[in-house]
């Protein structure tokens, strides 16, 4: 859906009934159709929940790992680089459900009509990013559209970051700045991935709506979605595909380790370990990985 398509419909929702539809927001219905491929729980609004536990499996998937599933299911615009980060310590992940946020360059009509329904929904404040901070849980990560905007496009500050760290325990992406920049170091748990630092306010935009469908860079971002950092930048992982993706992250990482064993005790050639697998070398494999404490076993030769 377009940005001017998204409009429409939100205005044509505004018509229906002031209790069922709020500005700028989708349905419940509207957001579980969205995403329909997602079968597990779900928030009270309809994003994809997914569980705790693989948000934690999550904190040490690498971007090619994650490039790698996402790519052979299909999906292969969900990497955006290019990012400047606050309190990212080598080693460290940001990792949560998406919570999206859309602003557009501010024309005055547009603005007062969104105000105005923002009263009546009983929306606090008149910065319209809090609207959506105001809304956030524990493991969300707020991921906002603001068009690359650097003057005047600094979502938050260390007020706002505060406030955000306290609801999610995470950080936030914003194509877009930040301000406060030395404010937001001092909230070392608190994780930024940003385009720009710039010292002014936020400005002359509006807020178009949030949990709904944004662009990162290349990347669509559809509320639910899995925010995963790493050193290259962010990977977007449907929610759907999230424990897909950490249990082939998973193998990947125990291959991997134990390859390198063999090698430093030179059981095995590079040839060999770089090469596809015999079948002894994978059932010896399964063994050790089960010796780990681990579940994940590879497949015998020829199976899927």
């Amino acid at each position: 859906m377009t940005r001017t398509a998204f409009l429409a419909a939100s205005l044509a929702a505004l018509s229906v009934s002031p209790l069922s539809a709020q500005l700028g927001m989708f349905t419940t219905e509207q957001r579980t159709e969205l995403t329909r491929e997602w079968k597990g729980e779900r928030f009270p609004d309809g994003r994809p929940k997914v569980p705790d536990a693989v948000l934690n499996r999550m904190k040490t998937v690498s971007a090619e790992e994650a490039w790698g599933t996402l790519r052979a299911a299909g999906y292969r615009l969900q990497f955006e680089g290019n990012w400047k980060t606050i309190n990212v310590k080598p080693g460290e992940r940001l990792v949560g459900r998406a919570v999206t946020a859309q602003f557009m360059p501010m024309r005055p009509d547009v603005n007062n009509m969104i105000n105005d329904h923002a009263k009546k929904e009983g929306r606090v404040g008149r910065g319209q990013n809090s609207w959506v901070i105001d809304s956030l849980t524990k493991g969300d990560v707020m991921v906002v559209d603001l068009f690359g905007k650097i003057k005047d496009g600094t979502i938050i500050g260390d007020n706002l970051a505060t406030s955000i760290l306290t609801k999610t325990g995470t950080g936030i992406v914003v194509d877009g700045a930040v301000r406060d920049t030395t404010g937001i170091m001092a909230i070392p748990d608190f994780k930024v991935y940003a385009r720009e630092f710039h010292p002014s306010a936020i400005a002359e935009v509006t807020l178009m709506g949030w949990n709904i469908p944004i662009r990162i860079g290349e990347v669509t971002v559809l509320p639910g979605d899995i925010i995963v950092s790493d050193p290259e930048g962010i990977m977007v992982i449907p929610a759907q595909l999230a424990e897909k993706v950490a249990d082939e992250s998973e193998l990947t990482q125990l291959r991997d380790n134990w390859g390198h064993q063999m090698l430093r005790e030179q059981k095995y050639t590079p040839g060999q370990i770089d090469a596809g697998w015999s079948q002894p070398m994978i059932d010896e494999f399964n063994k050790w990985a089960e010796s780990k404490g681990s579940k994940m076993r590879m497949k015998p030769q020829g199976q899927r």
